[in-house]
């Protein structure tokens, strides 16, 4: 089963993609149809929200009026606390048993307004935001649900902003422009990215990669991406993860690279590395089997556990290290020594374009072709220096 988050602000535009990728396929798990069972009349929570907000709250039918119990607590952050510490638990248990009630080929969407306010986006294989300005946001509120522009304004100020949504998006929808053109974009996200990747997490297969190294040039957003995967790994681990860092070439702010991103999880025993390498499917991560690595500063292999992408749309090397496998130390170590050396940073650079150019059997040995220099600066004897460096 593929878990999909999708979300947005009000009146950004999110229905109609999960309306889209409901027509596609999708089993759609809709939070707000699910918040208004839970506050019909007989509902798990009505009899406490009215005890706790009074009469209010309710329409002359005697059912809650959502729209006044809006207003009582919209501007209260006690009310709204207190109204979301009784509703938010049951809406996401009944969440969590439509997710468990999926069939396991499923793709299934979980349309969440509050993904990002609730800081929920480890418990999904991809969060999905669908964007739009503010402004424009504000004008769809006025035109077509008839809000007042000061209230519409207010609802929009009050959610998550765009910097935020960014942070957490796998994926950015766009709904700026013509209708037509989401659901373009909503349909190419389902067959391009969802179907493969759900087919490829549920027979355990990576997803395809390149067979020669591609550099690419340095990408501002890797160190967000980086720590998104590394917070679904840290819930798949539990604490069983000694530490879950981002290392390798995508750590290194302004270094070329190839778009893979690594993490490292440190765990206390190779048994354990192994197991965890094959524990990671709620974080997209399937297991490769037989890899090790070839530590500077230790003659021969020392085992570990890894696993990789199942998303066709994001490559991702989770390296599953037992603490007494030296590579625990010098991964990081390098990382480190490049952020703090621009001049070692750039060698590296200029020796792995080098390095590109050639023919190689395989990445590994375009790996291997960089120990030297790796030694090098672990050793402390690498010096930033002009021209390219001997392959």
């Amino acid at each position: 089963m593929l878990r999909v988050g999708v979300t947005g602000g009000i009146a950004a535009g999110k229905s109609s993609a999960v309306a889209v990728l409901r027509e596609l396929g999708a089993v759609v798990v809709d939070a707000d149809a699910i918040a208004r069972e839970v506050l019909a009349p007989g509902g798990p929570a009505a009899a406490e929200v009215v005890a706790a907000f009074g009469e209010a709250v309710t329409g002359t039918d005697g059912l809650i009026d959502r729209a006044a119990l809006g207003r009582v607590v919209f501007d209260d952050p006690g009310r709204r606390a207190r109204l979301e510490g009784i509703t938010h638990p049951r809406i996401q248990a009944e969440a969590a048993r439509r997710f468990a009630a999926a069939p396991p080929d499923a793709v299934v969407v979980h349309d969440i307004p509050l993904l990002v306010e609730l800081s929920l986006g480890d418990r999904y294989h991809l969060v999905v935001v669908v964007g739009a300005p503010a402004e424009q946001r504000v004008a769809r509120l006025v035109r077509e649900r008839g809000m007042a522009e000061p209230d519409a304004r207010s609802r929009v100020a009050a959610q998550a902003g765009d910097d935020e949504r960014r942070a957490a998006a796998d994926v950015w929808l766009d709904n700026t422009g013509a209708p037509k053109r989401l659901r373009e974009d909503a349909r190419r996200l389902w067959h391009d990215r969802l179907v493969p990747f759900e087919a490829n997490l549920r027979a355990r297969r990576r997803a395809g990669r390149p067979d020669r190294p591609v550099l690419v040039p340095p990408d501002p957003s890797w160190p967000a991406v980086a720590q998104r995967l590394a917070a679904r790994v840290r819930r798949a681990a539990g604490d069983r993860a000694l530490d879950v860092a981002h290392v390798g070439s995508t750590a290194v702010p302004g270094l070329p690279a190839k778009d893979v991103i690594d993490l490292q999880v440190v765990v206390a025993d190779l048994a354990t590395a192994l197991h965890l390498a094959g524990d990671l499917g709620p974080a997209g991560l399937v297991p490769v089997p037989d890899r090790w690595d070839e530590p500077v500063t230790r003659p021969g292999r020392a085992a570990k556990g890894f696993a990789a992408n199942a998303d066709p749309g994001r490559a991702v090397n989770c390296h599953v290290r037992p603490v007494d496998n030296p590579a625990a130390a010098e991964v990081p170590a390098f990382r480190d020594r490049l952020r703090a050396d621009p001049a070692l940073r750039d060698d590296y650079a200029r020796l792995k374009r080098h390095l590109q150019a050639r023919s190689w059997p395989t990445v590994d040995d375009y790996a291997r072709a960089k120990t030297g220099f790796v030694a090098d600066v672990l050793r402390g004897t690498a010096t930033g220096r002009p021209g390219p460096p001997e392959a």
